[in-house]
Protein backbone atom coordinates (compact mmCIF):
# COMPACT_ATOMS: atom_id res chain seq x y z
CA UNK A 1 0.00 0.00 0.00
CA UNK A 2 2.99 2.48 0.75
CA UNK A 3 4.67 1.65 -2.17
CA UNK A 4 1.69 2.35 -4.07
CA UNK A 5 0.63 5.58 -2.59
CA UNK A 6 4.48 6.48 -3.42
CA UNK A 7 4.62 5.64 -6.85
CA UNK A 8 1.28 7.58 -7.27
CA UNK A 9 2.89 10.40 -5.57
CA UNK A 10 6.33 10.38 -7.40
CA UNK A 11 4.42 10.14 -10.91
CA UNK A 12 2.60 13.28 -9.87
CA UNK A 13 5.23 14.92 -9.28
CA UNK A 14 7.01 13.96 -12.40
CA UNK A 15 3.71 15.33 -14.45
CA UNK A 16 3.66 18.56 -12.52
CA UNK A 17 7.39 18.90 -12.99
CA UNK A 18 7.02 18.35 -16.62
CA UNK A 19 4.92 21.42 -16.78
CA UNK A 20 6.91 23.36 -14.74
CA UNK A 21 10.08 22.98 -16.74
CA UNK A 22 8.96 22.07 -20.30
CA UNK A 23 9.28 25.19 -21.50
CA UNK A 24 11.55 26.18 -24.33
CA UNK A 25 15.15 27.58 -23.41
CA UNK A 26 14.24 30.91 -25.79
CA UNK A 27 11.46 31.48 -23.13
CA UNK A 28 12.48 30.16 -19.95
CA UNK A 29 13.70 32.81 -17.44
CA UNK A 30 16.67 30.74 -17.28
CA UNK A 31 17.71 31.77 -21.47
CA UNK A 32 16.97 35.25 -19.92
CA UNK A 33 19.74 35.61 -17.26
CA UNK A 34 17.84 34.19 -14.08
CA UNK A 35 19.27 31.93 -11.73
CA UNK A 36 15.83 30.45 -10.57
CA UNK A 37 12.35 29.59 -11.83
CA UNK A 38 9.47 30.16 -9.54
CA UNK A 39 6.68 27.05 -9.45
CA UNK A 40 4.85 29.17 -7.08
CA UNK A 41 5.68 27.17 -3.90
CA UNK A 42 9.46 26.12 -4.15
CA UNK A 43 12.54 28.45 -5.74
CA UNK A 44 13.51 25.32 -8.22
CA UNK A 45 17.00 26.02 -10.06
CA UNK A 46 16.66 26.46 -13.90
CA UNK A 47 17.53 23.15 -15.63
CA UNK A 48 19.60 22.40 -18.68
CA UNK A 49 18.09 22.04 -22.59
CA UNK A 50 16.46 18.57 -21.51
CA UNK A 51 13.91 20.08 -19.60
CA UNK A 52 14.15 17.83 -16.99
CA UNK A 53 14.17 18.39 -12.99
CA UNK A 54 16.88 17.46 -11.53
CA UNK A 55 16.92 14.53 -8.91
CA UNK A 56 17.51 17.09 -5.69
CA UNK A 57 14.32 19.03 -7.55
CA UNK A 58 12.19 16.25 -7.59
CA UNK A 59 13.10 15.15 -3.80
CA UNK A 60 12.40 18.93 -2.58
CA UNK A 61 9.11 18.92 -4.66
CA UNK A 62 8.36 15.34 -3.00
CA UNK A 63 9.12 16.55 0.48
CA UNK A 64 6.66 19.86 0.12
CA UNK A 65 3.92 17.25 -1.40
CA UNK A 66 4.09 14.88 1.64
CA UNK A 67 4.19 18.03 4.20
CA UNK A 68 0.94 19.63 2.52
CA UNK A 69 -0.69 15.92 3.07
CA UNK A 70 -0.59 16.18 6.93
CA UNK A 71 -3.39 16.38 9.00
CA UNK A 72 -3.88 19.66 11.34
CA UNK A 73 -6.30 20.73 13.83
CA UNK A 74 -8.79 21.28 10.80
CA UNK A 75 -9.03 18.16 9.86
CA UNK A 76 -9.72 17.09 13.77
CA UNK A 77 -12.39 19.67 13.83
CA UNK A 78 -14.73 18.18 11.13
CA UNK A 79 -14.18 14.71 12.14
CA UNK A 80 -15.56 15.71 15.64
CA UNK A 81 -18.78 16.06 13.70
CA UNK A 82 -18.47 12.25 12.73
CA UNK A 83 -21.53 10.27 13.89
CA UNK A 84 -25.51 9.42 13.04
CA UNK A 85 -27.73 12.94 13.19
CA UNK A 86 -31.29 13.55 13.44
CA UNK A 87 -32.09 16.57 11.76
CA UNK A 88 -35.47 18.36 10.81
CA UNK A 89 -35.45 21.24 7.93
CA UNK A 90 -37.35 24.01 6.97
CA UNK A 91 -37.35 25.34 3.19
CA UNK A 92 -38.80 28.50 2.12
CA UNK A 93 -39.85 27.58 -1.27
CA UNK A 94 -42.04 30.95 -2.07
CA UNK A 95 -39.95 34.32 -2.10
CA UNK A 96 -42.04 35.89 0.46
CA UNK A 97 -40.07 36.03 3.81
CA UNK A 98 -43.28 35.45 5.61
CA UNK A 99 -44.72 32.39 3.77
CA UNK A 100 -44.97 29.33 5.74
CA UNK A 101 -42.14 27.07 5.23
CA UNK A 102 -41.86 23.66 4.14
CA UNK A 103 -40.97 21.29 6.82
CA UNK A 104 -39.85 17.71 6.52
CA UNK A 105 -37.31 15.19 8.85
CA UNK A 106 -34.30 12.67 7.84
CA UNK A 107 -31.00 11.22 9.13
CA UNK A 108 -27.71 12.41 8.06
CA UNK A 109 -24.66 10.38 9.03
CA UNK A 110 -21.13 11.61 8.70
CA UNK A 111 -17.87 9.58 8.17
CA UNK A 112 -14.27 10.06 8.09
CA UNK A 113 -12.42 8.70 4.92
CA UNK A 114 -8.88 8.77 3.60
CA UNK A 115 -7.36 8.54 6.55
CA UNK A 116 -9.10 11.88 8.43
CA UNK A 117 -8.72 13.76 5.22
CA UNK A 118 -12.00 13.92 4.21
CA UNK A 119 -15.27 13.73 5.77
CA UNK A 120 -18.63 11.93 3.54
CA UNK A 121 -22.47 12.77 5.10
CA UNK A 122 -25.04 10.57 3.68
CA UNK A 123 -28.89 12.27 3.69
CA UNK A 124 -31.85 10.54 3.93
CA UNK A 125 -35.55 12.06 4.13
CA UNK A 126 -39.11 12.59 3.03
CA UNK A 127 -40.22 15.93 1.73
CA UNK A 128 -43.12 16.86 -0.28
CA UNK A 129 -43.09 17.79 -3.90
CA UNK A 130 -45.85 18.67 -6.51
CA UNK A 131 -46.36 15.99 -9.03
CA UNK A 132 -47.14 16.39 -12.63
CA UNK A 133 -51.11 16.81 -11.61
CA UNK A 134 -50.06 20.30 -9.28
CA UNK A 135 -50.46 18.46 -6.26
CA UNK A 136 -47.98 17.43 -3.79
CA UNK A 137 -46.22 14.08 -3.51
CA UNK A 138 -44.12 12.85 -0.61
CA UNK A 139 -41.13 11.71 -2.05
CA UNK A 140 -37.48 9.99 -0.35
CA UNK A 141 -34.91 13.01 -0.74
CA UNK A 142 -31.01 11.67 -0.62
CA UNK A 143 -28.20 13.81 -0.87
CA UNK A 144 -24.10 12.97 -0.37
CA UNK A 145 -21.82 15.73 0.78
CA UNK A 146 -18.09 15.37 1.04
CA UNK A 147 -15.90 17.48 2.96
CA UNK A 148 -12.38 18.41 3.90
CA UNK A 149 -9.46 21.19 4.63
CA UNK A 150 -7.48 22.18 1.53
CA UNK A 151 -4.03 22.92 2.98
CA UNK A 152 -2.73 24.31 -0.55
CA UNK A 153 -5.66 26.68 -0.32
CA UNK A 154 -5.79 26.75 3.32
CA UNK A 155 -9.61 26.80 2.80
CA UNK A 156 -12.09 24.19 3.66
CA UNK A 157 -13.79 22.94 0.72
CA UNK A 158 -16.70 20.89 0.01
CA UNK A 159 -19.46 19.06 -2.77
CA UNK A 160 -22.80 18.38 -2.82
CA UNK A 161 -25.19 15.97 -5.00
CA UNK A 162 -28.49 15.11 -4.31
CA UNK A 163 -31.03 12.89 -6.52
CA UNK A 164 -32.72 16.08 -7.48
CA UNK A 165 -30.31 16.91 -10.16
CA UNK A 166 -27.52 15.94 -12.37
CA UNK A 167 -24.67 18.58 -11.11
CA UNK A 168 -22.04 18.31 -8.62
CA UNK A 169 -22.12 22.08 -6.65
CA UNK A 170 -18.76 23.13 -4.76
CA UNK A 171 -17.64 25.55 -1.74
CA UNK A 172 -14.99 27.18 0.02
CA UNK A 173 -15.50 28.31 3.31
CA UNK A 174 -13.17 29.16 6.63
CA UNK A 175 -13.71 28.62 10.22
CA UNK A 176 -14.50 31.22 13.10
CA UNK A 177 -13.25 29.52 16.41
CA UNK A 178 -14.69 32.36 18.48
CA UNK A 179 -18.17 31.66 17.24
CA UNK A 180 -17.56 28.13 16.18
CA UNK A 181 -19.26 28.79 12.54
CA UNK A 182 -18.11 27.72 9.47
CA UNK A 183 -19.51 29.74 6.41
CA UNK A 184 -18.78 28.39 2.83
CA UNK A 185 -19.62 30.12 -0.04
CA UNK A 186 -20.18 28.68 -3.98
CA UNK A 187 -22.42 28.59 -7.10
CA UNK A 188 -24.77 26.03 -8.12
CA UNK A 189 -26.95 26.46 -11.57
CA UNK A 190 -30.27 24.24 -11.36
CA UNK A 191 -31.70 25.86 -14.84
CA UNK A 192 -29.64 26.28 -17.55
CA UNK A 193 -28.01 30.42 -17.30
CA UNK A 194 -29.72 30.67 -14.27
CA UNK A 195 -26.79 30.54 -12.28
CA UNK A 196 -27.37 31.33 -8.27
CA UNK A 197 -24.57 32.55 -5.65
CA UNK A 198 -25.12 30.71 -2.19
CA UNK A 199 -23.51 31.38 0.98
CA UNK A 200 -24.06 28.39 3.83
CA UNK A 201 -23.81 28.87 7.59
CA UNK A 202 -23.08 26.07 9.65
CA UNK A 203 -22.90 26.75 13.49
CA UNK A 204 -21.79 23.66 16.05
CA UNK A 205 -23.82 24.66 19.25
CA UNK A 206 -22.01 21.91 21.18
CA UNK A 207 -21.23 18.38 20.32
CA UNK A 208 -24.84 17.21 19.88
CA UNK A 209 -26.37 19.83 18.42
CA UNK A 210 -25.41 22.02 15.00
CA UNK A 211 -27.31 24.13 12.07
CA UNK A 212 -27.14 25.32 8.76
CA UNK A 213 -28.23 28.20 6.83
CA UNK A 214 -28.10 28.81 3.55
CA UNK A 215 -28.65 31.49 2.08
CA UNK A 216 -29.51 32.52 -1.98
CA UNK A 217 -28.56 35.90 -3.89
CA UNK A 218 -31.72 37.24 -5.32
CA UNK A 219 -30.93 40.22 -7.64
CA UNK A 220 -28.11 41.75 -5.04
CA UNK A 221 -30.07 40.36 -1.56
CA UNK A 222 -29.47 37.85 -0.09
CA UNK A 223 -32.59 35.33 1.33
CA UNK A 224 -32.42 32.85 3.74
CA UNK A 225 -34.51 29.69 1.98
CA UNK A 226 -33.70 26.57 4.09
CA UNK A 227 -32.29 25.89 8.04
CA UNK A 228 -31.56 22.70 9.38
CA UNK A 229 -31.30 21.60 13.02
CA UNK A 230 -29.19 18.48 13.65
CA UNK A 231 -29.54 16.78 16.64
CA UNK A 232 -26.71 13.28 17.40
CA UNK A 233 -28.19 10.43 18.18
CA UNK A 234 -27.12 8.09 20.92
Amino acid sequence: MKTSLFLTTLFAVAVMASLSFGQSPATSPAAQGSKTVNTGQVAVPAQPATGQPSAADMEKMMQQMMELSKLNENHKLLAGLDGTWSYTVKMWMNPDPNAKPQESKGTAVRKSMMDGRFFVMDVTGKMDMPGPDGKKKEMTFKGMGIEGYDNVKKKFVGTWVDNMGTGIMMSEGTYDPATTTFTYTGEYEAIPGMKQKIREVMKIADKDHMSFEWYEDRGGKEAKTMEINYTRKK
